[in-house]
């Protein structure tokens, strides 16, 4: 049967839909593409798969992803408004950009590109707090060419020199300072530092925030918004391939380095566009703000490309949840009548920790969906979200994906598929999910659980670790050959509906940011007094997953928790940033360890998480002795 359109409205539409994307991918997609506006068609919608990893989408084709964020609106949209900015002072005024006025000032921003010789295929890392050139650069890079890097403001000099090194980065837009809540953050002296350590910049841009005291370097160093000011408005569209790369984004491994996802043009483009338009069922009048930075995917996805593919308007938020006090969320809600409000678990849960009067106090009638982001939403955190900000007349579309898949995978559809407390739910339409055992069987049936799996490429999903393709496929393809491996458990309920819960290899999840335990560990056995470490993930009331360290001391340098926190968090911050800091610390003696020398990691997720009762056999280490030992210590 034709596909007349692959918008979603009902549950009938999104079965059928689903069965299509599944038996006809190429003619699903491809009327999904015909959404957007192209330079040149495609020869073919879709070729490779999860065993040669030559994986591409709409090859042959070219585009613009700009001309369809912004030019393609123009007629229609262009007095509609585009993006709101509200800053971290809730006093300040906010800033506001029509569709028309947000292409004048990306056409500025490429010129100020360009003029400074950044070409296309060249990579650009921001490295900034949420102020509107960060969005207007991310779309200025996208519209001449270049790639763009974005490195989240909380992390340290050296993580964003190993970042910089990584995609040999021309050039760093910055600011002066970061307003984060109350403090100021130094991104100006800490690009500074990172940049001493990496010979491929020539320039840096600094947007001045605070007015805070700073030192240009000649030649080098240029004030932003100056240049900004004095560039020309209008800045044609470069001609792109479908398959060249659109951004690099780094994310923690259960190695060492971070990996540079790289996400390419066409495919990130109809995905991140197909996903906003059906998972938040907005209205053209409706209003849309995501809590998230654009230093992650999600801002990314779902402040950045997926509203302005649509036409919608996002909001931009500088601050954080609770300055200058808890009610700021829903402060913002109120202030702009927001319809569709996207946050984090970890958000949720502090916020229910504070006075609810902090949200009752304010109207919050505007709402018409909620949705959750970066980590499992647990069940009382879920009806709380419901029942005190939705007023359980708002859907909450609990959103599974990753920074490898680009957009969204797993959840419900607000309004049109079913809404359960906890449960990502469905896979969207070209998304064929499975579960696998730990022998890698497929779990067939329902219900079931297992590793979460993806049997079939789909347009969204990242191509490759920038510079190391090798390690992309030994990442993702080879735990189970020919499927992609999420690193995520999951439950199947009797109707096929979904639970995510939580993450099965070495990478913590908090407060929806993936941190690598090996990172960590790599940062700690750098003191002088640490022989050997292990850092797993425990259930934390606020963040999810809290960082538990289990750290051994060089014979005669033994310390206590409390003497080792501040020196170990000092290096993690050094190494990585302060979202990295330890929550708990435990000084050992020995480490479980298999008789091949691995740690093992299950035996001390569960004693973290306070379940010393349930370890399975530990006949077979080569020290058993040492689990009664730990036991002891964490007081179980």
């Amino acid at each position: 049967m034709p596909i007349k359109s692959t918008q979603i409205t009902t549950k009938d539409e999104y079965l059928s839909h689903w069965q299509m994307a599944h038996e006809v991918p190429q003619e699903f997609w491809a009327k999904a593409a015909e959404n957007y506006e192209w330079m040149k068609p495609w020869d073919k919608v879709q070729s490779g798969d999860f065993n040669d990893l030559e994986i591409k989408w709409f090859e042959g084709a070219s585009l613009n992803i700009t001309a369809n964020c912004l030019d393609r609106h123009l007629k229609t949209r262009g007095d509609k408004t585009a993006v709101i900015w509200e800053s971290n002072d809730p006093n300040e005024a906010p800033i506001k950009y029509t569709y028309t006025e947000l292409h004048a000032e990306v056409c500025r921003f490429s010129n100020v590109l360009k003029e400074k010789g950044i070409k296309k295929g060249d990579r650009v890392c921001f490295y900034m707090s949420m102020v509107p050139e960060l969005l207007t650069g991310v779309l200025a890079c996208a519209r001449i060419g270049a790639v763009h890097s974005v490195v989240f403001g909380g992390f340290s000099a050296q993580a964003l020199a190993g970042r910089i090194q990584d995609c040999q980065a021309k050039m760093v837009i910055t600011c002066d300072e970061a307003y984060r809540g109350a403090k100021t953050i130094p991104l100006k002296a800490i690009t500074d530092e990172a940049v001493e350590s990496c010979d491929t910049i020539e320039t840096v841009l600094v947007r001045e925030r605070t007015g805070g005291s700073i030192t240009y370097k000649e030649g080098r160093d240029y004030s932003l918004l100056p240049l900004i000011k004095a560039a020309k408005d209008d800045c044609p569209p470069e001609e792109m391939k479908a398959e060249d790369p659109l951004f690099i984004l780094y994310t923690s491994g259960s190695t060492g380095k971070p990996k540079g996802l790289m996400h390419t043009t066409a495919g990130y483009m109809v995905w991140a566009g197909y996903t906003f338009e059906n998972v938040f069922q907005m209205e053209e009048n409706d209003t849309y703000w995501c809590t998230a930075d654009i230093g992650w995917i999600t801002g990314h996805s779902y402040i950045t490309y997926g509203p302005l593919l649509n036409g919608a308007t996002t909001i931009m938020f500088e601050g954080v949840p609770t300055y200058p006090d808890a009610g700021r969320f829903w402060d913002i809600v109120d202030k702009f009548k927001i319809t569709h409000f996207y946050t984090a678990p970890t958000a949720i849960r502090a916020l229910q920790a504070c006075d609810i009067n902090l949200v009752r106090k304010h109207d919050l009638s505007s709402l018409k969906v909620l949705g959750s982001v970066g980590e499992p939403i647990n069940e009382e955190a879920w009806e709380w979200y419901n029942k005190e900000v939705g007023k359980e007349r708002c859907p909450i579309v609990d959103t599974w994906w990753q920074t490898e898949t680009g957009g969204i995978m797993i959840t419900s559809l607000a309004g049109v598929t079913e809404s359960i407390p906890a449960h990502a739910t469905y896979p969207l339409p070209g998304v064929n999910p499975v579960l696998v055992d730990s022998e890698g069987k497929t779990i067939l049936g329902n219900p079931g659980e297992g590793n979460l799996c993806m049997e079939l490429p789909w347009p969204g999903i990242a191509r490759t670790i920038w510079g190391d393709h090798k390690r992309y496929k030994e990442t993702y393809f080879t735990t189970y050959p020919g499927k992609y491996f999420t690193g995520d458990g999951a439950r199947r309920d009797d109707k096929g509906r979904y639970r995510i819960t939580g993450r099965v290899d070495d990478v913590i999840n908090v407060s929806g940011h993936r941190i690598g335990t090996a990172e960590v560990e790599d940062a700690i056995n750098e003191h002088p007094a640490i022989v050997e470490s292990a850092v797993v993930g425990y259930p934390h009331e606020i963040k999810g997953q809290g960082i538990y360290a289990y750290v051994i001391c060089q014979p005669g340098q033994e310390e206590t928790a409390e003497v080792l926190k501040p020196q170990l968090d000092a290096l993690i911050m050094k190494m990585i940033g302060p979202i990295a800091k330890l929550d708990f610390i435990l000084p050992v003696s020995g480490l479980p360890k298999t008789r091949s020398g691995k740690i093992m990691r299950r035996i001390l997720r569960k004693i973290a998480a306070k379940d010393g009762n349930n370890l399975g056999d530990i006949s077979t280490l080569l020290n058993p002795e040492i689990v009664e030992e730990i036991k002891k210590g964490a007081g179980l």
